[in-house]
């Protein structure tokens, strides 16, 4: 029998204003947990074609397998976060897993180890997602759900400010191995946080026994499976962070500066990505609440061909790449509020878990064709041929915005 739950609803009524402790530490959560896994992230490019002596293609498949594995457990574990009590368990078991197989992927001796370990680090990733995502729903009120999600993709790409830096420092004290070994202990921080906040959340208990199929049908009268074209054609085009840090590696080695050397400036620059990404949520998160999703969406589309179009002119200098750095970081700070902050505001509750897990499906899918096809273009071809391929579809996504009413 479905009962809603009376503590979350009450404290939701008793809040003044939209920034209250559950949606703060909502963010917090992702902050601790990006700070951990962007620590991997940020020396992966070295790892794997350094250290392992992989290539630019190896990266790219562990990158797309991954990312592919992340968007299948989003999509079954979406229907499991329609329950209210079942998602938070998810999250917290999630956030953990995510922490432990993380961490590990320091030890890898080969590239297909670290393929592994990056994979299972994903799957969890992709089991917690849709948990967190109703949860912060049941933390937020319908009014300022821009604002909310705002916030938790602000916390998210704080953390990625954090850990490349953490990474960097890391590298020259401890080695990029061992450096790797430290994502363990933020993303544990997030574990214990999201427990903690969880708590405070709203939602319907019950909710979580009809199948994945069954839910997707719901889901079409809803009108929510109309958002998901312009989403697709966005995320074909959505190449993975590891393969920009690579990009802009390889600017940097010139002019007597060595690998290391290019790698560590690399890293601090993307830190100014992630900056740019958290600041520009925030302000996309207000934008949401007082114009609309497709306008914000549709932004975000626009703001990566700029960027993308910089990484494929291919400048040297340290600032061009902030630059194209900074436009790709504004793309997602824009595109990823919007995509969520319009489902929570479509969905009830009963299906929120629902449409975030096939957000998530469609995001990691789309993910899974743009990093694999980018990184053979850079094997295969040039830099330049993946990036104009990747510019294309968010060509594609801004028109498929603009052109319709599909995102509200």
């Amino acid at each position: 029998m479905r009962r809603s739950l009376r503590r979350g609803s009450s404290e939701k009524r008793e809040r003044d204003g939209w920034l209250s402790i559950g949606v703060s530490g909502v963010g917090l959560t992702s902050f601790f947990s990006d700070a951990g896994h962007e620590i991997t992230t940020a020396l992966l490019p070295a790892f794997v074609t350094s250290i392992l002596r992989g290539t630019a293609a190896a990266l790219g498949l562990i990158e797309g397998v991954s990312d592919a594995l992340m968007g299948i457990a989003k999509l079954f574990a979406g229907p499991a976060a329609n329950d209210a009590a079942l998602r938070r368990r998810m999250a917290s078991s999630g956030y953990l897993g995510t922490a432990v197989a993380t961490g590990a992927i320091g030890l890898a001796a080969t590239v297909w180890q670290a393929g592994v370990l990056r994979a299972i680090a994903w799957m969890a990733r992709g089991a917690r997602s849709p948990a967190r995502d109703a949860l912060l729903a049941g933390l937020a009120d319908d009014k300022t759900f821009g604002r909310a999600y705002g916030l938790e993709r602000a916390g998210d790409n704080l953390g990625a400010v954090a850990g490349p830096l953490l990474a960097a420092g890391l590298v020259g004290w401890v080695g990029v191995r061992h450096a790797m070994l430290f994502a363990f202990v933020p993303g544990v921080c997030a574990a214990v946080a999201i427990t903690l906040v969880a708590r405070h959340a709203g939602g319907t208990v019950g909710a979580a026994k009809a199948r994945v199929r069954g839910q997707l049908s719901a889901m079409v009268g809803t009108g929510a499976m109309r958002t998901l074209l312009p989403i697709t054609l966005f995320e074909f085009g959505n190449v993975a962070t590891t393969l920009l840090i690579l990009r802009a590696t390889q600017l940097l080695h010139v002019g007597g500066r060595g690998e290391a050397a290019a790698a560590s400036l690399a890293i601090l620059l993307y830190a100014g990505h992630n900056v740019v990404a958290a600041l520009v949520a925030l302000g996309g998160g207000h934008w949401v609440d007082r114009s609309s999703a497709r306008t914000v969406f549709g932004a975000g589309a626009v703001v990566y061909v700029a960027g993308y179009a910089c990484f494929a002119l291919g400048p040297h200098q340290w600032w061009a790449i902030l630059i194209a750095f900074s436009l790709a970081g504004s793309g997602i700070g824009l595109a990823e509020t919007a995509e969520s902050a319009f489902l929570a505001q479509l969905l009830p509750d009963r299906l929120r878990g629902s449409g975030f897990g096939m957000l998530g499906a469609i995001q990691a899918a789309g993910d899974l064709v743009s990093t694999v096809v980018v990184g053979v273009l850079f094997t295969t071809v040039s830099y330049t041929a993946g990036f104009i391929y990747a510019a294309a579809w968010m060509v594609l996504a801004a028109g498929a915005a603009y052109g319709t009413a599909l995102l509200g």
